[in-house]
């Protein structure tokens, strides 16, 4: 248990922006996928494309901030795709 307290200790004291950041992108794109789960038959689009925009906004920060290269390329690809999803979508 100690070390799962310290892992996220080191993880808060090397960056507590990317740490919050890393929090709220958890809770939105957890919720976000739950959302998607739970209404896939009649997707809430309107709820969880946003939610994964943001998340992934957040994303792109924290793996910038960690300096996790391939990370960021990553997560900056999510922000793209769900930029396009949220014209699509309200546009």
């Amino acid at each position: 248990m100690n070390k799962l307290i310290n892992y996220f200790k080191e993880s808060y004291n090397t960056s507590k922006i990317a740490f919050y950041c890393e929090l709220v992108e958890f809770s939105l794109v957890g919720g976000a996928s739950a959302i998607l789960t739970f209404t896939v038959l009649d997707p809430a689009t309107k709820l969880f494309i946003p939610m994964f925009f943001v998340g992934s906004i957040l994303g792109m920060i924290s793996t910038f901030y960690r300096k996790a290269a391939f990370a960021t390329l990553l997560t900056g690809w999510f922000v793209a795709m769900n930029f396009i999803a949220l014209i699509k979508l309200f546009g």
